[in-house]
């Protein structure tokens, strides 16, 4: 076991006597307490995969393409007849 110093400014010295009356666990239970906790956080971040980044970007109503990607020559083309009416 290693004694540790921490530095802890106001509002979080408040934070941690509040968590310390309400869950009756000592500081440093309490310290550990929230580490597992942040080691739990970390792991489950870890295991994210590109699609749950991709689902909670906001990339608005779409649909408004007028060719695929694929078909960008095509696309231009039939965008330029419509803007000249040929």
């Amino acid at each position: 076991m290693s004694i540790r110093t921490v530095r802890l400014d106001d509002e979080t010295e408040k934070v941690l006597k509040q968590i310390v009356q309400a869950t009756q666990l000592s500081i440093s239970d309490t310290l550990k307490q929230g580490l597992l906790v942040l080691r739990g956080d970390l792991a489950h971040k870890a295991h994210r995969v590109p699609y749950d980044i991709y689902k909670t970007l906001d990339l608005g109503p779409g649909g408004y393409a007028i060719a695929p990607s694929t078909g960008t020559r095509h696309g231009v083309r039939k965008s330029i007849e419509k803007k000249l009416g040929r």
